[in-house]
């Protein structure tokens, strides 16, 4: 598995709801991956940050997940969750665009037009939100939220339509929200109405032919002329973007094609391309296609001209890592972490390579890492199943007297983070029962019994 940039496969369901308009039988169902990086994470919430602050929220209370899917689309879920194809990501032209889409998502927010299913995704990790969507879509096609899995067989088109798109009356409220953000924020809106009249002509092919961004999001031509009505009246449509949020988004683009599709980053960026996006897509192109020496010598050169850039030395550590080489992975992991202390995926990334280590004087560091990547992210599954690994060797060591509990109690917080109640409440049971009541995780326990039992009831 990725360490750097990862990709989890989500519950097949996804493309039943979101996907093609045929029909599809269970054993035919799409994988939907989802990918965790920090670097293109934090990448997206600088270049929305100035549009989240005009929309009137924090930058940390939108999170940005991405969707491996070739195809123009994105949408809010579960929260003030945005969710953004890699397609769309790759697609834009420059950062106004993209900045655009995200102006728009944050307008489906503020117009309460978020796809429903927040308590259902409650208890779930990132990576397992959108079959949670998923299922909740599926049943509330069917009239009954409830009703989940066993209903998907027929409704996938009514689920699509009545779960994931919005009407016309919400598409154009989110234009004249992303308007009006874009104004506040001093950016220059043309991007939004670049984006809108490369899809406007969608309109008039077949359903199954149709980006899934105009399948969600229907546009209309009235729709186009208002956003570039505006356009061509708005004082900022001339004016330019920073030259950091071009290099920002094309190192973005160039992280995403090297890992995605390495021989097509291999083709587009050759020896002779000394941009520097061009080198970084290449050295995690050579990676991904088992050349370790030539990606580790561009690596050299990066590390050269960026010193303090930690996604270089994380890059370095993934690629080490995954060539078992985990102790000189663990000290490039070291570097990226004093650069950037708390990024939750790093700090796991580290934990692994110190508990591959064998090294049994490095577990305690390993805990902490995981315990700091917890305080970010409390519901990363492999944060809890890597805690119960060092639980489990501190016990085998004799260091730990309540390995067992903490080990079980570990697993069952691992499991809800996948949204398997029946799986952790037995595991929290035994947590219960074999820590002392005094220890510190006994009431976190006991808190955990309790939203297990609730889930279980409530399903």
């Amino acid at each position: 598995m990725m360490t750097g940039m990862r990709i989890f496969v989500a519950f097949l369901l996804m493309m039943l709801v979101v996907g093609g308009a045929a029909p599809l039988a269970r054993a035919q169902l799409g994988e939907m991956r989802i990918i965790r990086d920090t670097e293109i994470e934090m990448g997206l919430r600088q270049l929305a940050t100035p549009v989240i602050r005009a929309a009137g929220h924090k930058p940390e209370d939108i999170r940005f997940i991405l969707i491996q899917n070739s195809d123009l689309n994105a949408f809010v879920a579960g929260g003030m969750n945005i969710f953004l194809n890699t397609g769309l990501i790759q697609q834009a032209e420059h950062p106004g665009q993209l900045i655009g889409v995200i102006a728009h998502e944050l307008g489906h927010i503020a117009g309460g037009h978020l796809v429903r299913g927040r308590e259902a995704a409650k208890y779930a990790g990132v990576q397992t939100i959108l079959g949670t969507l998923a299922a909740v879509a599926a049943g509330v096609a069917a009239g009954s939220p409830e009703a989940g899995l066993f209903v998907l067989g027929g409704t996938q088109d009514t689920a699509r339509r009545t779960f994931f798109t919005h009407s016309r009356a919400q598409e154009g409220s989110a234009d004249a929200a992303a308007l009006e953000y874009l104004n506040r924020a001093s950016i220059n809106p043309s991007g939004l109405g670049e984006f809108l009249q490369k899809l406007a002509s969608q309109e008039l092919l077949p359903y199954d032919r149709q980006s899934e961004w105009v399948r969600t999001h229907p546009i209309t031509l009235d729709r186009v002329d208002t956003v570039q009505t505006h356009v061509m009246d708005s004082p900022l449509r001339n004016q330019p973007l920073p030259h950091e949020w071009k290099t920002l988004l094309a190192r973005i683009q160039a992280k995403l094609v090297g890992f995605l599709q390495p021989e097509q980053a291999l083709l587009r960026y050759t020896d002779h391309d000394s941009r520097w996006a061009a080198r970084y897509a290449r050295a995690i192109a050579l990676y991904r296609t088992n050349n370790m020496p030539r990606a580790l010598a561009i690596l050299d050169e990066l590390e050269k001209t960026e010193t303090t850039n930690p996604y270089l030395y994380e890059l370095r550590g993934q690629i080490l890592l995954e060539n078992s080489k985990p102790r000189d992975a663990a000290a490039a992991y070291a570097k990226a972490i004093k650069l950037l202390p708390q990024a939750p995926l790093i700090n796991i990334a580290y934990a692994r390579a110190l508990l591959e280590s064998r090294d049994d004087n490095q577990i305690p560091l390993a805990l902490t890492q995981i315990q700091t990547a917890l305080q970010k992210e409390p519901r990363e599954p492999e944060s809890w199943r890597l805690l119960a690994t060092g639980w489990g060797r501190l016990g085998e060591l004799g260091k730990e007297k309540n390995s067992a509990g903490l080990v079980a109690y570990a697993l069952a917080e691992e499991a809800m983070s996948k949204g398997d109640a029946k799986v952790a409440l037995p595991l929290v049971k035994r947590a219960l029962e074999q820590l002392p009541k005094d220890h510190p995780l006994w009431l976190k326990a006991s808190d955990l019994r309790l939203a297990v039992e609730k889930v279980i009831e409530k399903n």
